[in-house]
């Protein structure tokens, strides 16, 4: 059984979901809510991006393809095994496959997320206007507080 974590001892934060992609700015957040929030129960969520693709069609265009339900698999595994090396002692882990901003969410309701962390990557413009960001859409979104967090530049 999983001991609560003294809320005043964390910020006020008792369980933390950190969304968890494996990139940088992802990282710093993990890092950020291990050290700021110390006490806090954190669980690791990461979503395999199982949304629908496009490829080339003849025609210039694109054309929206289901992914490869072995590829998905895969990566499914390649996901777990990464997620699993980021654990330390304590913490949670929650895989999910699908929308991230969705199954972010849901894994923070469902877990009782008092705080979702996450990192923030920089686009250029015209990827922006296209995919928005993920952080953008979980701050919306979100019935709980987001921190969202942004890697040192190098």
């Amino acid at each position: 059984m999983t001991q609560l974590a003294d809320p005043s001892a964390s910020g006020g934060f008792a369980r933390i979901l950190v969304g968890v992609d494996f990139s940088a700015s992802s990282q710093a957040a993990l890092t950020l809510a291990r050290t700021r929030f110390a006490g806090a129960q954190l669980c690791l969520a990461h979503v395999t991006d199982a949304r629908v693709t496009a490829t080339p069609d003849l025609m210039g265009g694109v054309t929206p393809a289901l992914p490869d339900p072995a590829l998905l698999n895969t990566l499914e595994h390649a996901d777990a095994g990464r997620l699993q090396s980021l654990m330390q002692g304590g913490e949670e882990v929650e895989l999910l496959v699908g929308d991230p901003v969705t199954g972010l969410l849901d894994a923070a309701a469902r877990w009782g997320a008092d705080l979702i962390v996450v990192g923030t990557h920089a686009q250029g413009a015209l990827e922006h206007f296209f995919l928005g960001s993920t952080a953008e859409k979980i701050v919306a979104r979100s019935p709980v507080p987001v921190l969202t967090v942004r890697a040192e530049r190098r």
